[in-house]
């Protein structure tokens, strides 16, 4: 779905939907106070947020993978977006954004990536195939799987939005209750402090950003036809145009948005010579076959201000974990 505008703004139409987002919030409430959450072997860390939509958590999931690379961390996600309920190990060769989802298929290009609608028996299978550690890639609304560790992602513009939950606002649970549950906040972007997010938060907080990953110079002065299907596009568009690419056109999808032959051929319409088609990495996994080698994939990566910090903090709470297990 696309966020709505009002998502971000206090109004009369968020005002009159907030009996409904009470109501959402106490069943996320019940939920939490009425599981028994299940433990396995190794450890989990919780990458999620507050909110509706994307804020960075799977750039943050690769992030950690590659600062854990010595425990052998496993991902896990729920596969949104795809059919196949898991527990399933994704093969990037063999599996489709259909089956798995697309976060899974980006996931899978850099580590072992499993995808199961029920977390206990992904993360028991991850565990059973040898993993030292599982990152799992949302959930931190899901109690049903104990954290070792819980990151609370927030975009640095958009933030907890009007502070409304579900459907009066972005919030899946009140930012109090979130925070209170989370150990660290990563708050992603270069500008702004997370709207309603203080960062005086007695929590550690991590501030990172989205980069281009590797060579960009294929975008730099190129007049390009960008198009994403993400939480929040604009991000895209910001970091394409940082590259220096010239967009000339510009095409804003809802997130996990399925594209049709006839909307990228719609696209590819607007192109001239010399003009680029470009979509986000996450974007390009859900694009038809047919249309995979005629549209340029941007990757991004996550990159921390002070990766030392967030290491150290990982390893001591992982340590603390393993003395009082």
């Amino acid at each position: 779905m696309r966020a709505p505008d009002f998502w971000q703004r206090p109004g009369v139409l968020p005002s009159l939907l907030a009996p409904a987002g009470w109501l959402y919030a106490a069943g996320g409430w019940l939920r939490q106070r009425t599981t028994s959450p299940r433990t396995i072997n190794v450890p989990v860390i919780c990458i999620g947020n507050a909110v509706a939509g994307g804020a960075g958590k799977t750039p943050t999931v690769l992030a950690l993978a590659e600062m854990l690379a010595d425990i052998n961390p496993h991902a896990l996600s729920r596969g949104y977006g795809g059919r196949l309920p898991g527990p399933v190990l994704v093969d990037p060769a063999t599996h489709s954004a259909a089956e798995t989802g697309d976060e899974p298929l980006l996931l899978a290009a850099r580590l072992p990536a499993w995808i199961a609608r029920d977390r206990v028996a992904g993360a028991a299978a991850a565990c059973a195939a040898g993993a030292g550690l599982v990152l799992m890639d949302d959930g931190f609304q899901n109690p049903k799987l104990a954290k070792t560790i819980s990151l609370l992602v927030v975009d640095s513009v958009t933030g907890f939005g009007n502070g409304y939950c579900l459907p009066a606002g972005p919030l899946r649970e009140p930012a109090d209750r979130a925070l209170a549950r989370a150990d660290a906040v990563i708050l992603v972007g270069d500008d702004g402090n997370g709207g309603g997010f203080t960062p005086q938060t007695v929590k550690p907080v991590f501030r990172a950003g989205i980069r281009p990953a590797g060579d960009t110079g294929d975008f730099a002065g190129k007049p390009v036809v960008a198009f994403a299907g993400i939480g929040r596009p604009q991000k895209f568009f910001d970091t394409l145009a940082a590259c220096g690419a010239e967009i000339v056109a510009r095409h804003a999808f809802a997130d996990h948005h399925p594209y049709s032959e006839a909307e990228l051929a719609s696209i590819a319409a607007e192109l001239k010579d010399g003009v680029l088609m470009v979509t986000t990495e996450k974007d390009h996994v859900r694009l038809p076959p047919a249309w995979r080698d005629r549209v340029h994939g941007f990757p991004v990566r996550l990159v921390f201000d002070d990766p030392a910090s967030v290491e150290q903090f990982l390893h001591a709470r992982l340590s603390a974990n393993r003395m009082a297990a």
